[in-house]
């Protein structure tokens, strides 16, 4: 539907369409929710509800088509909205293109189309390589040892330097682990993602059990999940539009540290009201709530932050600290971050509560360690993008100065 020059203008705007529509769905499921509360004794509640969801899916499927035809008909033949020329030279290839796929698909009566078709094929692949095969063992007797054709000892030279090249790129996972270790700046880098994955893993699961506690009726919880995907939209979108703006005005340091302070304060509210109910009874009371839901109010706001903060700084931030770095270490680095830690910022908050759980018993013993196991994370997390903060800094500065001074 778009080019590649459309893309980079539109992609954004797609993004927070999906969120405006995370915000809509999420009411309609709550409505569904509600709807079902109020249908009279003997009606399959579940039914109906999944009759109304379906239908809303083929609702959203159907406008879905009608625009794509829309866009087909009147706006990518609008010269006023795309390049019409540069649209039909592409339109030209794909048909070219089609037109040789079919040739391989003309089926008679009686015959195994797809059988004949496969051996043509496979004895076009096979020709292929004998053909390459041949062309190569001629090129590599005759053409690359011709002093006439080619310069043999800069080839020697140049194939010396890939070699050794090679060998220094090939890296064993002892060897990654290594590399992650020896740079300051990707193993600070590194700190951010595993904190990130376990925060979110390790605040998540107690609030999901507060969740199923404070709504045990399936209508009820159903219509506060909606709720929260509507807020989820809703915080995602605003975060999207201002985190443009916090990158310009305060800078990468400001905008990395938003997300684990978002985690760190939202969190650990949530760990307090859940400690300490007794406490927080009388304020629950003037909302006219009681401690359990409050908590729960509280443990919906950091999901809602920190997902919301992820998409919009977080992964940016991530992404922008490999700018400066030279291609080795961006590709290294970008490996052993994103095979590494990611994986084990979430396979290690889970493993944290498993060996808590089978230490303590149940998940509400555990939670006062859980508390303090996230205050620990999020102390390393904040040192770790006070570190990269500087360095990334430095690293931006020394490559606009080789620019200036080339």
């Amino acid at each position: 539907v778009t080019t590649v020059d459309e893309a980079k203008k539109y992609y954004p705007l797609f993004g927070m369409g999906a969120n405006v529509a995370l915000i809509f769905s999420g009411q309609f499921v709550k409505w569904v929710s509600n709807m079902r509360g109020s249908l009279p004794p003997g009606v399959d509640a579940w039914g109906v509800s999944l009759k109304y969801l379906m239908g809303g899916v083929c609702a959203s499927g159907a406008v879905l088509l009608a625009t794509f035809r829309f866009m087909q008909d009147k706006v990518l033949n609008d010269p006023q909205c795309v390049d019409v020329e540069k649209r039909k030279e592409v339109a030209a290839a794909r048909s070219s293109k089609k037109k040789r796929a079919r040739m391989s698909t003309r089926e008679s009566p009686g015959v195994d189309a797809w059988g004949v078709s496969l051996k043509y094929l496979m004895g076009g692949v096979c020709a292929s390589g004998a053909v390459l095969l041949a062309t190569f063992r001629f090129m590599q007797d005759k053409v690359l040892n011709d002093p006439q054709c080619v310069d043999v000892e800069k080839r020697k030279e140049v194939a010396a330097a890939r070699s050794s090249k090679k060998k220094r790129a090939r890296m064993s996972t002892r060897e990654s682990f290594k590399f992650l270790l020896d740079s300051k700046y990707i193993r600070d880098l590194a700190t951010l993602v595993i904190g990130y994955g376990m925060c979110i893993n390790i605040v998540e699961v107690s609030w999901k059990a507060k969740l199923k506690a404070a709504f045990p009726d399936p209508n009820a919880y159903s219509a506060f999940m909606g709720n929260f995907s509507s807020a989820t939209g809703v915080a995602t979108l605003t975060m999207m539009l201002l985190g443009r703006k916090i990158f310009k005005k305060f800078g990468w340091g400001v905008a990395a540290k938003v997300t684990p302070t978002m985690i760190g304060v939202t969190g650990l509210s949530f760990f307090a009201l859940t400690l300490f109910p007794g406490v927080v009874a009388p304020l629950a009371a003037t909302f006219g709530t009681s401690p359990l839901m409050l908590a729960v109010l509280v443990g919906a706001i950091q999901n809602i932050l920190s997902k919301s903060s992820k998409y919009s700084l977080f992964d940016p931030c991530k992404e922008m600290a490999y700018i400066p770095l030279d291609q080795e270490s961006k590709t290294k680095g970008k490996a052993a971050v994103d095979v590494i830690g990611n994986p084990m910022g979430k396979s290690g908050g889970a493993l944290i509560q498993q060996f808590l759980i089978f230490a303590v018993g149940s998940l509400a013993a555990a939670t006062p360690y859980l508390a303090v196991i996230l205050s620990g994370i999020i102390f390393f997390w904040f040192k770790a993008a006070n570190s990269l903060s500087v360095q990334f800094e430095n690293a931006m500065q020394n490559e606009y100065s080789t620019e200036e001074a080339a």
